[in-house]
């Protein structure tokens, strides 16, 4: 039995999930609600998680151990990383990294965690095909890039920044949470994937452009998520 775990950071990024969900519970969690309920013929699991890379691995955890969850799909905003990738685009993770975890002086690479054995945690690649042929069959008129995401609990709103992101990582978007999950569903070996829609450019511009699309973009990813599931 198929039960999808949908994390988002921020309400906006699962208010229209809930919203148009068949809801049969709802259950208090620490500080997180959770809505358990159906879409489609799929069993899923909803949650806000906050913002920043603690917050999303308390609640992915409680959707591994607590719900069971065979699958965990995090969606959500993100700035751009590649000059391709435009407000409105779509990002599905081939893989997630750290990209403000270091223990460099120790000899591990940028983003290395002690014990791993590459910097990354891999999407489930079944998963991801579903996810982007589902996107591309249900919003063809929606650019989708497949990549990795780079995490970490600050909003990068640098040139400067952005650029050591690019040149160490070779990251398609950023954002705050996407590694973190995907960090506690590799422990569980639990697949997912990470689906963003694209809010700013991670620039000098991007507080403007995130205030202007935030919503916006949430929303979007928010429906596109919907509808993938809804075609399971």
């Amino acid at each position: 039995m198929m039960r999808v775990g949908i994390i988002g950071a921020m309400d906006v990024e699962v208010t229209s999930i809930k919203e148009r969900m068949t809801i049969d519970k709802i259950e208090q969690v620490g500080d997180n609600t959770y809505y358990l309920g159906k879409i489609g013929d799929t069993e899923v699991v909803v949650a806000r998680c906050g913002i920043g890379k603690v917050n999303a691995a308390i609640c992915a955890t409680t959707m591994c151990v607590k719900y069971d969850v065979t699958h965990i799909l995090n969606t959500g905003i993100a700035g751009s990383l590649d000059n391709q990738i435009n407000i409105g685009d779509i990002v599905v993770s081939t893989d997630a990294v750290y990209h403000d975890f270091s223990v460099e002086p120790f000899g591990y690479p940028a983003g290395m965690v002690p014990g791993r054995k590459t910097i990354s945690f891999t999407a489930d690649e079944t998963l991801r095909k579903l996810v982007v042929d589902s996107i591309q069959k249900v919003a063809p008129e929606i650019q989708v890039f497949e990549g990795r995401v780079a995490s970490g609990d600050i909003f990068v709103g640098q040139k400067e920044k952005k650029d050591w992101i690019i040149s160490n990582f070779g990251a398609k978007c950023c954002e705050m949470e996407g590694c973190a999950i995907a960090h506690v569903a590799t422990d569980y070996h639990i697949p997912f994937v990470i689906v963003r829609a694209i809010s700013d450019k991670a620039d000098e511009e991007s507080t403007v452009s995130y205030e202007d699309f935030e919503a916006q973009a949430a929303e979007h990813c928010a429906n596109l998520v919907f509808q993938v599931l809804q075609s399971l």
